[in-house]
C-alpha cells in the first residue's frame, strides 16, 4: 500500500490531501521505486497554486531518490536494489513509493548518498543549465543572484564561483547573508534595507552586471532591470513571488538593449544526451568539492503542507528534504 499526496483543487498548503492506495505492478518501461528521500522545490508550489496548470486531481512533487523494487517489461538498465533518483517532469514524488518511467531515472553513484541526490538533483541541474548553457557565464563576469541563500541560490552561487564569476547575491536577513557568503558570494545585499540596484551599480563602478539570475519574479523585476548592464541578460527562471507579466518590451531597449530569457529546466534536459551530460557534470562538481549541498531542514513527508508554508514564507535555507 502506497501513501500518496494529491490535490483536488488548487490553493494553499492545506489543499494537499493524503491517500492510501495499492500500486499495480510496473508496466512496460516502468520501474517501481521505494522512496528514501524526497526533494522539495518551488515548482511544487506552482503546481499546487495553479501557476503551472495541472489536470485535477493531481499528484505533486517532481524530485526523489530511492531504491528500485521491481521493473516492468523492457527495462534493461535497472534492476531491483539499484539506487536511483529523478527530477521529473512527471509529478508524483510525494509518495512512499511509485511507478515511474525508467527513462526518467538516473543511477545514483556509490559515492553520493540518497539525501544528497534528492536535495541536489533538480536544483543542481538547474544551476548547470542556467550558468553554463543559458547564460554561458565566463570568468571575470559580474553577475547578480537573487535569493542567494535559497535552494537553487546556494548551488548557483557555488557554480558561478567555480566558473570564475564575481557574484553579488541578494538575501533577506543577516543569517541568510552568512549562508550566501559561505557559499562564495563576493558581495551580499540585504534587499529589505538596501536599494539593490543602487548597490549593484556601486559595486560594479556604475556598469551593472552582465547577467541577473532571478528566481523571485515580479517583486524583483524592476531591480533586475536596473541592475543589468549594457546588453546584459536577465534570466527569469522562477516565480517565488509572482510571475512577471504585463511587460512592455521597449523597456529592455531603454534600460540598455537588454536580453531577457524565461527558460525551463526540462527544455534543456529534453534529449537523452543532454540529460546524461548535465547530470554527469553535476556529479563531477559534487565530487570535486566545487559544489556542496546544504540541507537546511528536514520534515516528515506527511508534514509536506508545513514545508510548503515555510518555503513560501522564505523561512527555509538551502535544500529541504522530506523523509518518507
Amino acid at each position: 500500500m502506497a501513501r500518496i499526496a494529491r490535490i483536488d483543487a488548487t490553493g494553499g498548503p492545506e489543499a494537499i490531501v493524503w491517500h492510501d492506495e495499492p500500486l499495480p505492478p510496473p508496466g512496460p518501461g516502468e520501474v517501481r521505486v521505494r522512496h528514501t528521500a524526497v526533494g522539495l522545490n518551488f515548482i511544487d508550489t506552482y503546481h499546487r497554486r495553479g501557476i503551472y496548470p495541472v489536470d485535477l486531481p493531481a499528484t505533486l512533487g517532481v524530485e526523489a531518490a530511492g531504491v528500485v523494487e521491481a521493473v516492468g517489461d523492457g527495462v534493461a538498465n535497472f534492476a531491483p536494489g539499484d539506487c536511483v533518483a529523478y527530477f521529473g517532469p512527471e509529478r508524483g514524488a510525494y509518495a512512499t513509493e511509485r511507478n515511474i518511467a525508467a527513462a526518467s531515472l538516473f543511477a545514483i553513484p556509490d559515492d553520493i548518498d540518497d539525501e544528497t541526490a534528492a536535495a541536489v538533483l533538480l536544483k543542481g541541474c538547474t544551476a548547470e543549465f542556467l550558468a553554463e548553457r543559458c547564460a554561458k557565464v565566463e570568468a571575470g563576469w559580474p553577475v547578480l543572484v537573487h535569493a542567494a541563500a535559497g535552494g537553487v541560490g546556494l548551488i548557483l552561487v557555488q557554480w558561478l564561483k567555480a566558473i570564475g564569476a564575481t557574484v553579488i547575491g541578494t538575501v533577506g536577513s543577516e543569517a541568510k547573508a552568512a549562508e550566501a557568503r559561505a557559499a562564495g558570494c563576493d558581495h551580499v545585499i540585504l534587499y529589505r534595507t538596501e536599494d539593490t540596484a543602487a548597490r549593484v551599480r556601486e559595486l560594479t563602478g556604475g556598469a551593472g552586471v552582465r547577467v541577473v539570475f532571478d528566481g523571485v519574479g515580479m517583486a524583483t523585476w524592476e531591480a533586475s532591470l536596473d541592475s543589468c548592464g549594457l546588453r546584459g541578460l536577465i534570466v527569469n527562471y522562477g516565480n517565488a513571488d509572482a510571475p512577471v507579466g504585463g511587460v512592455n518590451l521597449g523597456v529592455l531597449a531603454m534600460k540598455g538593449s537588454l536580453y531577457n530569457s524565461r527558460p525551463m529546466l526540462y527544455h534543456y534536459y529534453a534529449r537523452p544526451d543532454e540529460r546524461a551530460a548535465g547530470v554527469a557534470r553535476l556529479w563531477d562538481m559534487l565530487r570535486g568539492g566545487r559544489v556542496k549541498v546544504t540541507i537546511g531542514q528536514r520534515y516528515p513527508l506527511a508534514e509536506v503542507a508545513r514545508a510548503h508554508a515555510d518555503l513560501e514564507a522564505r523561512r527555509t535555507t538551502g535544500s529541504t528534504i522530506l523523509q518518507p
